[in-house]
């Protein structure tokens, strides 16, 4: 009967070419062994649909999956990308924005510059995005078909099949003490920029006038030599910022070791700016007197910028440390 020919042919189209006339020979035992003697086209169908659709059939024939991710590491595929995919996003983000500020030489408006740098760290985040989705897919897919067992359980983070027991090895995370990935990445964001702006300071921070061209840079506000001869202090207080960036990411709620790592960091770079700051040869001399003729500020203006500096900056490191300990003594819930 023609309908069973079609069934046939749907199913062995989707075989290889040597094994077609085999499958075809025992699906048609198959089919007319369930089928009365004398059977119609209406007795045909009830059968058919026992069958189940000719790609899965053939599938079953194959023996590969039909999908390209299982649910047997489909969970572990979704975990891994949650994970990778921030945090590829973000350094490129990072880098295309320090490429950016280190490649400036001053010439140029400044808020073009700002837009390119956007422009290019959201289309460096679409790119590596899609870069990461191609390949961490095309790793599973592989890890799926080279997996001959035919459990569909799904796989623990181990590679295991879960039991009872993986609970015990899952900390208890309290919303109160959890450390949100957003906050660990703005915080690397804001590491890479606070220090590509310091090693290029003469080109980017200063007075800007208007000009035929849009803003025009006048006069830096800082004297970069001076900043750069305070360069080992400076990459150790980004050592500290990554370390405990990482270390946050790592463990996902604060503790009192990430409480004291963080008031470490805060130690480390008051010190640093204070020391930085104190220098007297730090703001370069044309800026001030162009700053105390512009504002009509009377007294000493390098006393007044350096009380006020410190203090702003102690104020928020002591709330940062604060919270930090006040988050980390929070009890976990039984």
């Amino acid at each position: 009967m023609r309908i069973i020919d079609l069934y046939i042919q749907e199913v062995t189209r989707r075989l290889p070419d040597k094994s077609r006339e085999d499958i075809a020979l025992e699906l048609r035992s198959t089919i007319e062994d369930m089928l009365p003697d004398e059977y119609t086209e209406e007795e045909v169908k009830p059968v058919l649909e026992k069958l189940g659709s000719p790609a899965i059939l053939a599938s079953g024939y194959l023996d590969r999956p039909m999908h390209l991710i299982g649910p047997r590491y489909f969970d572990i595929y979704i975990s891994l990308l949650k994970i990778i995919l921030p945090i590829a996003a973000v350094i490129s983000l990072i880098s295309s924005i320090a490429k950016t500020i280190i490649s400036y030489s001053g010439e140029g408006a400044v808020l073009n510059v700002l837009l390119d740098a956007i422009g290019l760290g959201i289309w460096g985040i679409f790119s590596t995005g899609i870069q990461v989705f191609f390949w961490l897919t095309m790793v599973f897919a592989i890890i799926e078909r080279t997996d001959h067992k035919n459990s569909q359980i799904p796989l623990t983070a181990c590679f295991k099949e879960w039991t009872p027991d993986d609970l015990y090895t899952i900390p208890y995370i309290p919303k109160e003490k959890a450390i949100p990935k957003a906050e660990v990445f703005l915080g690397l964001l804001w590491t890479a920029i606070w220090a590509s702006v310091y090693f290029n300071a003469s080109s980017l921070l200063g007075v800007y006038e208007k000009g035929d061209n849009g803003l025009e840079f006048v006069m830096p506000t800082f004297n970069q030599e001076v900043l750069l001869s305070y360069w080992p202090l400076v990459v150790i207080v980004i050592g500290l910022e990554i370390a405990a960036a990482s270390y946050k990411l790592l463990k996902g709620q604060w503790t009192r070791k990430i409480a004291v790592l963080n008031t470490v960091m805060h130690g480390v770079s008051s010190i640093v700016f204070i020391v930085i700051i104190s220098n007297h040869q730090l703001f370069n001399p044309a800026f001030v007197t162009y700053m105390t003729d512009l504002f009509s500020i009377t007294g000493d203006v390098d006393t007044w910028f350096f009380w006020g500096a410190i203090v702003t900056f102690l104020l928020f490191a002591a709330i940062d440390i604060y919270q930090g300990f006040r988050k980390a003594n929070l009890k976990n819930m039984e």
